[in-house]
């Protein structure tokens, strides 16, 4: 975990106030992943009964390869919904006693601008040694901190998958931009929302909440309250 100091930043016509407070270096990675999804009994895809504040559910089994055999060990975790993601913070902070959560999108842009000036502009050839991206990822993921990081020393900040944050309303938008982003989209101001092709080729009724079947570019980094 990276510390980040407090500042401010602007999201949209908004000026956001930032307090301390530590995020990942790294994606979140399968062997993390897997270490939570084989801490307990999973919930069924078709269980659509609200979790209660404090519960811990474990995600349902994908009913595809959920890494699409583009690699495992030291790669992002992919097809990750915001509640899977959400469900992951809670049991690792309940596993450690400490206030993991997903970032906001205001920390998030903190962190990945590291300070930097917002207008600064970037070729693609500038931007492939940070992240992978149309380019150079050949439409798949790759391992996590293979590109050189920022200036805080966070890698994949932009590219390889996008990662959950809530916004200034409390929804859930994925930043960042992912492998199969054009350069031009590529900005740490990129957001995206789950819209229904996500799960599109879902065959479940309904459909799953933990896995986005159609979405290999979702992935998410986790924070800690000091």
């Amino acid at each position: 975990m990276i510390p980040v100091p407090a500042g401010s930043i602007t999201i949209g016509a908004k000026k956001v106030a930032i307090k301390p407070f530590f995020i990942a270096n790294m994606e979140t990675s399968w062997q993390a992943f897997d270490v939570f999804t084989a801490s307990g009994p999973p919930t069924p895809a078709y269980d659509q009964t609200p979790f209660a504040p404090d519960a811990i559910a474990r995600p349902s089994k994908s009913y595809i390869p959920p890494d699409k055999g583009w690699g495992h060990f030291g790669y992002p975790a992919i097809h990750i919904s915001n509640m899977n993601a959400q469900m992951f913070c809670r049991w690792l902070a309940s596993k450690t006693g400490k206030k993991y959560r997903l970032p906001t999108e205001a920390e998030w842009e903190f962190a990945c601008r590291a300070g930097a000036n917002p207008s600064l502009k970037v070729t693609p050839a500038q931007l492939a040694k940070f992240a992978w991206f149309t380019v150079n990822s050949e439409e798949v993921t790759h391992p996590i901190g293979k590109r050189l990081p920022n200036a805080w020393k966070l890698y994949d900040m932009l590219g390889n998958v996008g990662e959950w944050a809530t916004d200034l309303n409390g929804k859930y938008v994925l930043c960042g931009g992912a492998f199969n982003t054009p350069p031009t989209k590529l900005l740490p101001s990129a957001r995206a929302r789950q819209i229904p092709d996500w799960q599109s080729t879902d065959p479940q009724l309904p459909k799953s909440r933990w896995w986005l079947s159609d979405a290999p570019f979702a992935g998410f980094r986790i924070v800690c309250e000091p």
